[in-house]
């Protein structure tokens, strides 16, 4: 056997070890986010049912899945900024944000949540989403106690998101979400109105009655 060919395999060899670890990673890393999206989806339900303590303890989860994804891919960079991490990264900030925002807790930060900057900001924006879909609960219900508060809170993402002006690479879509949230702001808004004025109306067809 020559030389190049015994190089070759040698070669081979040492650089199959590699490929094959990566690849137990993606996989596992793949189960992860799946169940960490899961968990931080079923939490925003359970947000929206006023079911806080059950919100809580699927973030929870959802967090220590993150840990364990985090601690795994340490080795394996182009794994842990991968699309799939990101998208895990940012349902559970969207989760984690949106309950402390319903709830009047305090806002956490990326790193508390062990989150990259810009999956926090992608689910800052998606949050804003949610509280359209609390406020027009509460409408549903008659509750305008909080609306205008929670349409306020919304117009404090948009203009935090839309300094934001980063490329792509480096904001992964945040552009797009932003732009997003003030269809959704402006829509939230007129509901609003609508909401207001006829219960207005209502009190004072009431008060002449």
């Amino acid at each position: 056997m020559s030389k190049p060919v015994e190089d070759l395999k040698a070669i081979a060899a040492e650089l199959r070890p590699h490929f094959v670890a990566e690849d137990e990673a993606r996989e596992k890393a793949l189960r992860s986010c799946r169940q960490v999206i899961r968990h931080s989806a079923d939490a925003i339900r359970a947000v929206h049912r006023q079911e806080q303590n059950k919100a809580k303890g699927l973030l929870d989860s959802a967090y220590e899945l993150l840990r364990e994804l985090n601690h795994d891919l340490a080795g394996h960079g182009r794994l842990l900024h991968s699309g799939s991490v990101h998208d895990a990264q940012k349902e559970f900030a969207e989760g984690s944000i949106t309950l402390a925002l319903i709830t009047g807790e305090g806002l956490p930060k990326p790193g508390t949540l062990g989150v990259s900057n810009a999956a926090y900001l992608d689910g800052l924006g998606e949050s804003a989403g949610e509280l359209r879909r609390y406020i027009l609960d509460s409408l549903r219900r008659g509750d305008f106690s909080r609306c205008e508060e929670l349409l306020t809170i919304m117009d404090e993402i948009y203009g935090i998101l839309i300094t934001m002006d980063f490329p792509e690479l480096l904001a992964h879509g945040l552009r797009r979400t932003t732009d997003t949230i003030r269809n959704i702001i402006e829509r939230t808004r007129g509901d609003l109105t609508v909401s207001l004025r006829q219960k207005d109306l209502e009190t004072k067809l009431a008060d002449f009655s």
